[in-house]
């Protein structure tokens, strides 16, 4: 496999068909993604994505004419080469630099190979220094590769210190954080069945444990149904939702499952956990999860959160985690960064909608907690706002949390807590 051809395949994919990155990537890889090949062609597809901020400002300074009107098939070689010059250090500048020459040899824009090799040789030879000017908002969208309008609505929204924070921690990969199945091991001794296998786990506390470059599937504690994949921001939003022994829980939008997963171990396996999805596939990906894990008080099924469904029971708890933009999850997804904040405006009203549905199934005295994986108060805080005013019959528990990407090196997280009269 010639891992860089094969990246620009997947980028050009990408930047061509707006194709989602995962896809294109699965569908060049194949079989070969877990392999050694697979992995350096994902990173240097992923790496291009998340540096193409910083990548087309250093293009900028050495190509005639505007990189946006750059052919497609010229800009992703030089992205390509570029992010290989300033962000890698293990291959040669000699060798990105003639790789991204012999690709562009190859394709229909050959006459392009001298610009390619003129552009990157210059930038290899000079190096890059991030720019300080008098305009902090440009300065940070270079340094982080983050467009400047999704830096100045964190900043606007947050303030500078916060959004520091917040791009410093969506640059690189994002750690694998395992739940521990607490009803088959705990966390030191799964980092000792780690350990044996060659695999360092970091104990993050109790229930947690921390590992990185490792495909998780593969592992017999996976297998053994020993821990899931969830992050931490996740594990507390299940934390503060506080499922008890013997309660009845709905988890309206559960997929792929992992609060429900956590919310069962938290009940020790003891009462009700309906866990809700509206696509059958997806469902079956909850069934699945909760065989592996032992988890036999999960009941799945398809269901669409957004209209009330009356054969749902009256629940002690409901988790309503709502489809949102994702901004906090931008390590994680590198596309999200490229979306215009103002796209998300139309989420809001349908997130209200399965929160005012949600409310529905809890009980008199019992808790709802709505919760989102971005940072954007409008589907965030003024929903919640929205929510109290017209649902007189409950009340906030506590003020909202926002959990932000550096606090403890996961996904930025919304949490609201509410309880029924």
């Amino acid at each position: 496999m010639n891992e860089r051809a094969s990246a620009y395949k997947v980028l050009l994919k990408i930047i061509k068909n707006n194709s989602y990155s995962n896809i294109a990537l699965d569908s060049e890889l194949g079989d070969f993604s877990a392999s050694k090949d697979g992995a350096l062609v994902t990173n240097l597809v992923y790496g291009t994505l998340e540096r193409q901020v910083t990548i087309d400002y250093v293009l900028s300074l050495y190509l005639k004419q505007p990189v946006e009107k750059t052919k497609p098939e010229i800009l992703v070689v030089l992205r390509l080469g570029v992010y290989q010059l300033l962000f890698t250090d293990k291959i040669p500048p000699f060798a990105a630099v003639n790789e991204s020459v012999n690709i562009i040899k190859k394709s229909k824009f050959s006459y392009a190979s001298g610009l390619v090799n003129s552009v990157l040789r210059r930038i290899a030879e000079n190096g890059f220094e991030y720019p300080e000017t008098d305009d902090r908002i440009f300065d940070l969208s270079i340094r982080y590769s983050c467009p400047e309008t999704l830096v100045k609505h964190f900043s606007d929204n947050y303030g500078l210190e916060k959004t520091v924070g917040i791009l410093s921690s969506s640059i690189g990969a994002a750690p694998i954080t395992l739940r521990v199945n607490s009803l088959k091991t705990d966390a030191d001794s799964l980092i000792e069945l780690l350990k044996n296998e060659g695999i360092e786990a970091q104990k993050k506390d109790e229930n947690t444990v921390s590992i990185s470059g490792v495909s998780v599937e593969s592992l017999k504690e996976f297998n053994d149904g020993l821990f899931h994949v969830q992050d931490y921001s996740s594990q507390l939003c299940c934390e503060k939702l506080g499922a008890r022994e013997g309660e009845t829980v709905i988890d309206v939008c559960a997929s792929p499952g992992g609060k429900s997963f956590t919310l069962a171990e938290m009940m020790n396996n003891n009462g009700r956990v309906i866990a809700c999805d509206l696509y059958e596939q997806r469902v079956g990906l909850i069934k699945d999860g909760a065989k592996r894990l032992g988890l036999d008080i999960i009941e799945a099924f398809k269901n669409d959160a957004s209209v009330l469904n009356g054969d749902l029971p009256s629940a002690d708890r409901v988790l309503c985690d709502v489809p949102c933009s994702g901004l906090g999850v931008i390590r994680r997804k590198k596309e999200i960064r490229f979306k215009n904040p103002a796209e998300f405006d139309n989420l809001c009203d349908m997130q209200y909608n399965i929160l005012t549905v949600s409310s529905s199934y809890v009980r008199s005295g019992g808790t709802l907690v709505y919760s989102t994986c971005t940072l954007n108060p409008k589907e965030n805080e003024n929903n919640c706002d929205r929510f109290l005013k017209d649902h007189p019959d409950f009340s906030a528990d506590g003020e909202y949390i926002n959990i932000f990407p550096d606090m403890y090196n996961s996904d930025g997280f919304f949490i609201a807590r509410f309880i029924r009269e």
